[in-house]
């Protein structure tokens, strides 16, 4: 006999609730706070927004100008 669409909903929400779980307890032990790796890939991650941010900042400087062209 097949499950209910409820009962079907709350096993698959429990499901990603154990895999969250599982997922925090790998990187809680991978990335123990002020560890040399940590930094590296906190600094990793900051010159990788930095980039992001630039290239979206050109982006929508890009997109200013053709609305202003197709409005002027």
């Amino acid at each position: 006999m097949e499950a209910d669409p409820s009962s079907k909903a709350i096993a698959r929400i429990e499901r990603a609730l154990e895999r969250i779980e599982r997922a925090a307890q790998h990187s809680g032990q991978h990335s123990a706070p002020g560890s040399g790796g940590s930094d590296a890939e906190l600094a990793a991650l900051r010159k990788r927004h930095a980039r992001l941010r630039a290239a979206v900042q050109g982006s929508l400087e890009e997109l200013d100008q053709l609305i202003d062209g197709a409005a002027g």
